[in-house]
């Protein structure tokens, strides 16, 4: 007899069951699996408890369907993201959350389930530069290719980011930034910036602002309504703030701040092409870690850096920005993929990056366009 049982629950009351983990995030809330929905993905939240209810672990599943053309195939995809949540270090029940995981890809026809939990494999203290090792993701990492799971050419999400402690108070937390990021947060007060919450009908000029900073930097976004779902469906529930630096009267940056479980996330920055030398993007940083301290929260998730710590990097820049912020850089296991299909998981391999860029050349064109 398993000692823990999963079952499929509703939606309501979700984020009661996910923040009961610490390791909790936005990108398993019932908002997310609302506004996934929105774009072709079905939601299947499942629950482990134990023999005396309590719960154990949590997986919010998204299950997308695959059509090509007018068809829809006899299969489908599945996405469990940041999760699942659990004790990592019970291995009783690590078995079983796997074992009933991988039995949903065959009861799905799935061709793959993905996972990328926050499970740590390594962290760089702020201001220092040597990788200090997590023994428990190196042993995770070994558990997954012994069930056969391959780490996945297809990383949805950051494998590493940068995180701010915000148990210390403000002084240290600016202490423990770069000298020079001191100077900027100081520099950008003296030349008249301020920094307030966003108006709602503002978003739609924030939504162009990223898409100069898309043109910019390079980077591919999705449409405007995408986004501005997101945005006002997290600030509906009060689990956001929406930033804006001004100089002159003249919005310079803005940030999208989202609050859940014990953490606020950095989820997307933008900035002007005028008043590039103000340094609205650090004081508009330091104003959100103000504000997420007294939300109540411990961490400042500032949202992703380089899979290889090597100046050659594309994100190389952003990260040291953050790492100016003092954050601390940690590094999880990444993506993994359970197969169920072998046959069209190569299919899907060759086909989806090819498609991928497509829409990026798409999505970067119609970006442009919108800019005109």
């Amino acid at each position: 007899m398993n000692k823990f049982i999963a079952r499929q629950v509703l939606l309501t009351g979700w984020n009661d069951k996910i923040n009961h983990f610490s390791e909790s995030h936005f990108l398993l809330s019932e908002e997310w699996a609302e506004i996934k929905s929105a774009v072709g993905w079905s939601p299947i939240p499942i629950v482990w408890e134990d023999e005396n209810k309590a719960l154990a672990a949590c997986a919010l599943i998204l299950e997308k369907r695959i059509r090509i053309g007018g068809f829809t195939l006899p299969y489908s995809i599945l996405y469990a993201p940041k999760g699942p949540l659990m004790d990592w270090s019970n291995k009783e029940l690590m078995n079983q959350v796997f074992n009933d995981l991988e039995k949903l890809v065959i009861k799905k026809k799935s061709i793959f389930l993905k996972i990328d939990p926050d499970v740590q494999v390594g962290r760089i203290a702020p201001q220092e530069e040597e990788l200090k090792i997590d023994s428990q993701g190196e042993e995770i990492i070994n558990i997954l290719q012994n069930r056969n799971w391959q780490f996945s050419s297809d990383q949805i999400q950051f494998r590493n980011t940068v995180w701010i402690d915000l148990s210390k108070n403000l002084d240290l937390i600016q202490s423990e930034m770069k000298q020079k990021t001191r100077y900027n947060v100081r520099l950008a007060s003296k030349k008249g910036v301020t920094v307030r919450t966003a108006e709602v009908d503002e978003l739609p000029l924030l939504y162009k602002i990223y898409a100069q900073t898309a043109v910019r930097d390079g980077f591919t976004i999705r449409n405007e309504d995408y986004y501005l779902n997101v945005w006002k469906s997290f600030i509906n529930k009060g689990l956001c703030d929406v930033l804006v630096a001004e100089l002159e009267g003249e919005i310079t940056a803005g940030l999208v701040l989202i609050y859940f479980g014990e953490k606020a996330y950095y989820v997307y920055g933008m900035s002007t092409n005028t008043h590039r030398n103000s340094m609205s993007t650090y004081l508009i940083q330091w104003e959100a870690i103000t504000r997420a301290k007294k939300q109540g929260k411990k961490i400042y998730d500032l949202w992703g850096a380089p899979d290889v710590l090597n100046e050659s990097d594309t994100m190389w820049g952003v990260y040291r920005f953050k790492r100016g912020l003092g954050g601390e850089f940690v590094s999880t296991i990444g993506a993994w993929d359970f197969v169920g299909k072998p046959f069209w998981m190569k299919i899907y391999s060759v086909i989806i990056p090819w498609f991928l860029n497509i829409l990026r050349r798409v999505g970067t064109q119609k970006t442009n366009k919108s800019l005109e």
